[in-house]
């Protein structure tokens, strides 16, 4: 049997099923919510627990993906581009997550009692602001003067919706904040440093390496202590997370380099190195766990190691059997988690709004134990249908 995969399309498919599966669990674990009795291990540990729930690996896999995908979009730039325009697409493909991160991390803080217009119509408000300001317009076919105005209509409605806006409490209401970055927000800044760095040193393998040693070096010494110093010039807001999110990015740049590096010698080669990256990170998980315990809502060093090295190993399976043995017809279920992320992410903020404002609720036993798992699995995959339905009504975000 060749195992060496054909060249473009399928080497970049497999990081698009590895998204797609990702995403999809996503959205399952975030309905866990509706649901009652399920088992703990699959839920988020607490902040003071030494361990990890499968919730926990959720989004690092996600940033780990993130990572995956930067060389194979930012090459094709950088060959067709000039270096601002490419530092440009960076910056403000940045921007716009960490506006929507902001924005979503103020919803959650919303004090309802002071709105002017209820907090479901507000989230539903929101999210079609951003559809408007940054969906893909190019099939549609629109004339430009169309797509500035829908644009421009989309800017108007969010700053509306930022003048409306009240936060806090009876005691004191407030206007937008930044709490946290939120998850958008968190993937948007791992983004722009990671992108940023892989711009600067044009790819080059042994560079991305160090960068990724760097960073995973940067978290331990903030850990440590070592960084406290640095708290004067606001770390936590040029760094978000102590650089948890650029380690976890930078991994999945390094694996994609490797990658490139053997795309014309041997490509069986690959699942070898994603194995060894996924064992050192193992032992990294292993070494500081003792230290630094292991905890998601701490972003500790175990934790990044751990799931590092999951979502690496989940890679090398994929990979294997999409790539080389070319199983990949069930994929076709799933494609819009895979290729419209974005799109998917937002649209329960609409489902969400839409069952509250008509208090719609499902009876106790469709929302318990092993019942209420299958419930909030097929609530996934029906987000992936009405994602997969945009898109043939030519809505989809592209950042």
């Amino acid at each position: 049997m060749n195992d060496k995969p054909k060249t473009n399309t399928l080497r970049i498919r497999s990081i698009d099923v590895l998204r797609a599966v990702t995403m999809v669990l996503m959205i399952w674990v975030n309905d866990f919510w509706t649901l009652e009795g399920i088992p703990g291990w699959l839920e988020h540990m607490p902040a003071q627990a030494d361990g990890m729930g499968f919730s926990d690996v959720i989004f690092p896999a996600f940033l780990v993906i993130v990572g995956l995908s930067i060389p194979f979009a930012l090459d094709k730039r950088m060959e067709s581009q000039s270096s601002w325009e490419v530092v440009a697409h960076i910056l403000l493909r940045s921007l716009a997550l960490i506006l929507m991160g902001f924005f979503h991390v103020n919803l959650e803080n919303m004090y309802a009692d002071a709105m002017i217009i209820p907090k479901y119509v507000w989230q539903i408000l929101l999210t079609v602001a951003f559809f408007l300001i940054w969906n893909d317009y190019r099939p549609t076919g629109w004339a430009k003067r169309k797509i500035l105005m829908a644009q421009g209509i989309g800017l108007a409605l969010l700053l509306g919706l930022a003048i409306i806006y009240r936060g806090g409490d009876a005691e004191q209401v407030i206007g937008l904040r930044t709490y946290w970055w939120g998850i958008l927000g968190l993937i948007g800044w791992a983004y722009l440093y990671a992108a940023l760095v892989y711009w600067l040193f044009h790819g080059r393998l042994v560079a991305m390496i160090v960068a990724w040693v760097f960073f995973l070096a940067f978290h331990l010494a903030n850990f440590a202590g070592y960084l406290d110093f640095l708290e004067p010039i606001q770390l936590g807001v040029w760094m978000p997370d102590r650089g948890t999110g650029v380690a976890l990015v930078l991994g999945g740049v390094v694996a994609s380099s490797v990658y490139k590096r053997l795309a014309q010698e041997a490509y069986g080669q690959f699942i070898g190195v994603l194995i060894v990256m996924s064992s050192l990170m193992l032992l990294y998980g292993w070494l500081t766990r003792p230290a630094f315990e292991l905890s998601k809502i701490r972003a500790t060093p175990a934790w990044i190691g751990y799931c590092t090295a999951i979502t690496l190993s989940a890679y090398a399976l994929i990979y294997y059997l999409v790539d080389i043995r070319k199983w990949d017809g069930w994929y076709r279920w799933i494609k819009p988690a895979g290729r419209s992320t974005l799109t998917t992410y937002l649209v329960p903020y609409i489902y969400y709004a839409v069952w509250s404002i008509w208090a719609i609720h499902l009876p106790l036993a469709v929302r318990t134990g092993a019942v209420g798992l299958v419930k909030s699995l097929l609530f996934a995959l029906l987000i992936v249908a009405i994602t997969g339905l945009l898109n043939r009504w030519k809505i989809r975000l592209k950042i």
